[in-house]
């Protein structure tokens, strides 16, 4: 552990794995091959929903700026977001098929191009970030259901922190697997406090297989959830602004709020899982 409290990257390469997708943010521009940079715009827009960032030539800073406006508020009331994801999926304007539809009145008011940047079905994925310690602001990287069958929406956490719940020693971390739409899954998340300064750089690590999706802070185990998901997932790296959770002090807090994070990297096995209960190969 280093002395500012941050925990070190680690190595790209990993043994008995193949490095499938890696982004360090180290270029001059946001990798269009790799990020989609709007937050489920077809229930609001590309324009309402295009994420602020910016590029430092060694991590990307996802950004809530002073200036910036709900990402939905018709639906979603003063939730402002900045987020990329690596796919989206949506059906004719005016429908009610896209993803992770979160309200029943809800439907397609921006028809979107079909997009698969990187949609894997099981492998060991990782990044190394830090969050926001101010109370309103949370962070988080999760992977959701491409949706082509509607059944297929559940979700896999990484990992989710809210400003609230962090000091200089200790930050509570949510991670997990949520059904949503997914008959087949049951909820199972859970909210661990651990002895970290969730504002330095720390690595949040989970390993999907056919049958159980294993969670990791800084290369340490924390649970074993033993779910099968067995279709395409595609991730979602953002910082969202929760007005209910705003204190007095966030206002005046610098802006802009800045999420960094150092990488995003993810890995098949080198000799593929085992099918196990749920079946199916291994697709990066």
């Amino acid at each position: 552990m280093r002395v500012d409290g941050s925990f070190p990257p680690n190595p790209a390469e990993k043994p008995g794995y193949v490095l499938g997708f890696h982004d360090d943010f180290s270029g001059p521009e946001l990798d269009p091959g790799k990020w989609f940079p709007y937050y489920l715009p077809q229930w609001s827009s590309r324009a309402q929903a295009a994420a602020r960032y910016r590029l430092t030539g060694h991590s990307l800073e996802l950004l809530i700026e002073q200036d910036q406006e709900p990402w939905c508020p018709e639906f979603d009331g003063h939730i402002r977001v900045s987020s990329l994801q690596t796919g989206c999926f949506a059906g004719p304007l005016g429908s009610r098929v896209g993803q992770h539809r979160s309200k029943e009145n809800v439907v397609v008011r921006e028809a979107q191009d079909d997009l698969r940047l990187y949609t894997p079905t099981y492998g060991f994925f990782e990044t190394r970030l830090r969050a926001v310690p101010v109370p309103g602001y949370m962070v988080a990287l999760w992977m959701i259901g491409v949706e082509r069958r509607p059944e297929h929406s559940g979700e896999i956490c990484i990992c989710e922190l809210f400003g609230h719940e962090m000091t200089d020693k200790a930050a509570t971390v949510g991670y997990g697997v949520h059904p949503f739409g997914d008959p087949g899954l049951t909820d199972a998340f859970f909210r661990d406090e651990l002895e970290l300064d969730a504002s330095a750089f720390h690595v949040y690590a989970a390993e999907w297989t056919p049958d159980r999706v294993d969670f990791h802070v800084d290369n340490r185990k924390l649970r074993t959830v033993t779910q099968a998901i067995a279709y395409p997932m595609q991730f979602m790296l953002n910082i969202y602004e929760l007005p209910g959770q705003l204190a007095a002090t966030s206002e005046g807090a610098a802006w802009p709020k800045v999420f960094e994070v150092d990488y995003v990297r993810g890995y098949r096995p080198l000799e593929g899982y085992e099918a196990g209960a749920s079946g199916g190969p291994c697709i990066s």
